[in-house]
């Protein structure tokens, strides 16, 4: 083990690279900067796909490698907590598990922070996979979801694990420092899109929907921020529907561009058919855009329909095109939305939140005693 004089008690972060595109980097990023920095060794370990380029032989290398690598670094840096972020997806589940299981082989207490997925649906309608499914959540010492939904479905499911709410958060001070846009009924409505270029983004309802709204005469506009898989596609759907003139792709930003860009949004568009916590909701709403989103994951936690924007059913083209309608033809009220979603992001998600319910957490982790996983399996 090296040796250092640096007392602070470790803290292993397992997710994918930290310069990966991707809401859970952007997790691990914030917990390293914070002040948690100050209280605790944070240290990163690699694992997951996204942020690399690699073939089928090299991913199946690399997961069947990955629990001897884990424990290598466990055993060689001796941390007290290692805390995984993952998604709940059949892959990400399984070789989270082994992971947890390593943690705790290697003395050290396992947390196990969910950023996205459905836990019902996920479970299905099998019996077997549920009552393994209830064991297995019970190995970790800790779960962490983002939304309510979960944490309901989680302590339904495994009621003797401690099971905790602790929502994503921003550095809002950048967002706060933008001026409230004032609204002209004579200029366009302008739509904004952060993330990454998926299907599952809901991107290509979102072009459909533009375009029959300013067929119906709505002056919409969408500026489509990021890049991905479907940035070619998109490009085209573009042209298909004659939105050439409507859309514009502004590429991957960040710092001051993403910034300049959202300064130039009326409000801000993400109809994901599932999310976690989506870092873009918060940043876009802390910016003080008005938001039209979809009720996935933690985000009926955040928005409050008509009070911070409007709320559309996944999939639905119809409900997305008539929300742009309504916003385009109701811009006087964009200013009181736009300033209720600042509030309500800088109020409740700010990063000292964060800070303060990670240090309760690691530091209850740190000083209780864990309880064997076969009493709290004992029925």
């Amino acid at each position: 083990m090296p040796q250092t004089d640096d007392h602070r008690p470790q803290i292993m972060l397992l997710g994918p690279r930290l310069d990966a595109v991707s809401g859970v980097s952007s997790h691990l990023l914030a917990l390293i900067r914070s002040p948690l920095a100050n209280r605790y060794r944070l240290r990163h370990f690699q694992v997951g796909s996204e942020g690399r380029n690699e073939g089928p032989i090299a991913r199946l290398l690399r997961l069947l490698g990955s629990p001897f690598a884990l424990w290598k670094a466990i055993r060689r840096y001796r941390p007290a907590v290692v805390h995984l972020n993952s998604s709940l997806n059949r892959d990400a589940f399984w070789r989270d598990m082994i992971y947890v299981m390593v943690a705790r082989l290697g003395g050290a207490k396992a947390l196990y922070q969910v950023h996205g997925g459905s836990l019902s649906k996920f479970l299905g309608t099998s019996r077997l996979r549920e009552g393994v499914l209830r064991r297995l959540l019970l190995l970790p010492s800790v779960v962490v979801v983002l939304s309510e939904r979960e944490l309901a479905a989680q302590r339904a499911l495994v009621p003797k694990q401690n099971i905790k709410l602790i929502p994503n958060a921003i550095d809002t001070a950048p967002y706060l420092r933008l001026p409230l846009r004032q609204y002209s009924a004579a200029s366009s409505l302008e739509l904004i899109y952060l993330g990454r270029l998926t299907r599952e983004k809901g991107l290509y309802e979102l072009l459909q929907a533009l375009a029959i709204a300013r067929s119906q005469g709505a002056h919409a506009r969408l500026c489509i921020v990021g890049s991905g898989v479907e940035l070619a596609r998109l490009k085209h759907s573009v042209e298909r529907l004659q939105l050439s003139s409507a859309v514009t792709f502004a590429g991957a930003a960040f710092g001051v561009a993403k910034l300049d860009l959202l300064s130039r949004a009326d409000v801000l568009a993400l109809p994901s058919y599932s999310e976690g916590l989506p870092y873009a909701l918060l940043e876009g709403m802390a910016a003080g855009k008005t938001v039209l989103v979809t009720p996935v994951g933690a985000i009926p936690d955040v928005v409050t329909a008509e009070q911070h924007g409007v709320l559309v059913p996944p999939r639905d083209v119809t409900a997305l095109a008539s929300a742009i309608v309504h916003l385009a033809a109701n811009r006087a009220n964009l200013a009181s939305t736009g300033a209720a979603c600042r509030q309500r992001v800088a109020t409740q998600y700010s990063m000292e939140q964060l800070v303060r319910n990670f240090s309760a957490l690691y530091d209850e982790l740190l000083c209780v005693p864990e309880l064997p996983v076969a009493a709290r399996c004992a029925e």
